[in-house]
């Protein structure tokens, strides 16, 4: 493990390994950098591959006042360590970070995604109006555990039953470790959530060549964002993979990444 130091003095863990053109993977709600780890090492074999903790999670530092655009500034610290420019691979919340990071001017030239999980249709409920304040309020009393709960049933969109039998799992503590952030992937989700069509010009500015990914066995409001989203530029192209769903294995993921980063192909 290593650390760069984002712009406003935070310090950022990660871990590099491999060799090739470099790829930074941004993870979603919950995720470590160690999440990470199955799909970086198949990866690392054709790219330099770079796993690391967002803010205020693992080995992270933090800030008292979140904003978007200083976990943009990490990942820019992170191309700037990686040689000045890189390629990203985000998974869920952390594939709208990576679009906004690409959007807002980082040095990306490759950007693919997988499964952002807007929710654009009538398929399911949207997230609940003051949901990031309930999140912040729930965190700012140390009411973790109620934080995962309430993301697991208004987010994801568990039943509640489900999500009480969870918290006697071993998991359930790894996720209470990173509850204090699930307030900043709401944030950066914004109103992509609300079962409104995506906004036409938020990602305008993107013109690299973007690979939007999402399996078709999962929950219908997965495929129907990425449809949307590969929908909005030319530069945009979607790729289904049949029979997965949000935990895609790496197995089946990593070829398709591989091909895209080094050679250009979509699928």
């Amino acid at each position: 493990m290593d650390k760069v130091f984002s712009a406003d003095g935070t310090a950022i863990a990660y871990e590099q390994q491999g060799s090739g053109p470099a790829v930074v993977l941004v993870g979603g709600a919950f995720m470590t950098r160690g999440d990470s780890a199955a799909l970086a090492g198949l990866l690392a074999e054709h790219c330099t591959v770079i796993t690391y903790d967002r803010r205020g999670r693992g080995d992270s530092g933090d800030n008292p006042v979140y904003d978007v655009q200083r976990e943009v500034e990490d990942l820019d610290a992170l191309i700037e360590r990686a040689g000045g420019e890189a390629m990203l691979f985000g998974m869920s919340s952390g594939a709208v970070l990576a679009l906004e990071a690409a959007a807002r001017g980082s040095a990306v030239t490759r950007l693919a995604v997988y499964e952002p999980p807007f929710i654009t249709d009538s398929s399911r409920p949207p997230l609940p109006a003051d949901y990031v304040t309930r999140l912040e309020e729930l965190v700012k009393q140390g009411a973790y555990g109620d934080a995962v709960a309430y993301f697991l049933t208004a987010a994801v969109g568990m039943p509640a039953e489900a999500v009480a039998g969870m918290r006697q799992a071993p998991f359930w503590t790894d996720m209470e470790a990173t509850a204090r952030t699930l307030p900043y992937d709401g944030q950066v989700m914004g109103d992509t959530m609300s079962g409104r069509p995506l906004p036409a010009d938020r990602w305008r500015s993107v013109t690299v060549p973007v690979l939007v990914a999402s399996g078709d066995a999962g929950a219908p409001h997965m495929l129907a964002g990425a449809r949307e989203l590969a929908a909005l530029s030319d530069n945009f192209t979607l790729h289904v993979f049949p029979g997965q769903e949000h935990n895609i294995s790496p197995e089946l993921l990593a070829p398709i990444l591989t091909g895209f980063f080094t050679t250009g192909e979509k699928s």
